[in-house]
């Protein structure tokens, strides 16, 4: 099962969009899932915890040079789903954040490199941020 958020119009320009292919597993544990415009998708999947559920947030970020804002639409309504998933539950946040991320010494603390929206967004702040890998020239 493809679970898909983007431009559905048949000409549209491939630009945008994000998915998630679900297993058989995974689309028996399937809640729900919304789509907010085309580049956030949230499902919901249940847990072997009784009322826990498994919330997977997929992102496709504007880039930096995109305009002002676009990248604060994106980032109010991305910080406002992520608000809305009850804190018991496991939230999982992936994609293409378009970010530069680097470990800095001696403490290991991340850094964003040139992401601006960082510093008007408490989502830095908020959220337990765990970067498991990101490639850029």
């Amino acid at each position: 099962m493809l679970l898909y958020s983007g431009q559905e119009e048949e000409n549209a320009p491939h630009t945008q969009g994000v998915a998630l292919m679900l297993s058989k597993v995974a689309r028996n544990a399937l809640v729900g899932w919304e789509s907010h415009e085309s580049r956030i998708i949230k499902s919901s999947f249940k847990t072997k915890k009784e009322r826990i559920l498994m919330n997977i947030i997929q992102c496709y970020a504007p880039t930096n040079d995109s305009n002002d804002d676009s990248k604060d639409q994106f980032y109010e309504r991305l910080q406002s789903i992520i608000e809305k998933c009850p804190r018991k539950d496991l939230s999982i946040l992936m994609g293409d954040l378009n970010a530069k991320s680097e470990w800095t010494a001696p403490d290991l603390k991340i850094s964003w490199g040139d992401m601006d929206w960082v510093r008007e967004t408490k989502m830095e702040k908020d959220l337990q941020i765990y970067v498991h890998s990101t490639n850029w020239p």
